[in-house]
């Protein structure tokens, strides 16, 4: 039901997102993770906490300048080798299971994953779940769950 909701409030800024143009991000912006880290083992589920420097955190539709809200890419490619990254900046991010959403605001998540080995790569999205221009996206990380 939530993923359903979800996905109906993603279609249902898809048309305003086609005519963004890439929100410009401040030079120096930067999004990281807070309490993780590459190579870290952990349990499930895994408490992220996604940090931000240089911008403020707004909500999902909210027009003001130097915000946007955080998204997650879990095991894909990182951001900018994918091959449908090109058309977030027409289309916004998707959510599914390798693009978590969180236009809410959220700066932390419980991530429950499978055992195994497991990457993780914050993005941070305008009001439109749109990239800044450019990107303020952190560095891939691999984490191991037990």
């Amino acid at each position: 039901m939530f993923r359903s909701i979800l996905c109906a409030a993603a279609l249902a800024v898809a048309p305003l997102a086609v005519m963004a143009d890439g929100v410009p991000a401040p030079e120096g912006a930067k999004v990281y993770f807070i309490n993780i880290a590459d190579g870290d083992t952990v349990k499930s589920p895994v408490a992220v906490q996604f940090g931000l420097a240089g911008m403020g955190v707004a909500p999902a539709g909210t027009d003001k300048e130097n915000t946007g809200h955080h998204h997650i890419l879990i095991d894909r490619a990182p951001f900018g080798e994918g091959a449908e990254d090109a058309e977030y900046k027409n289309y916004g991010i998707p959510g599914d299971d390798n693009h978590r959403h969180f236009g809410g605001g959220q700066t932390e998540v419980m991530l429950g994953l499978d055992p195994g080995q497991h990457t993780l790569q914050l993005v941070l999205g305008d009001m439109n779940h749109i990239p800044h221009d450019p990107p303020v996206v952190s560095d891939q990380i691999t984490i191991t769950v037990e």
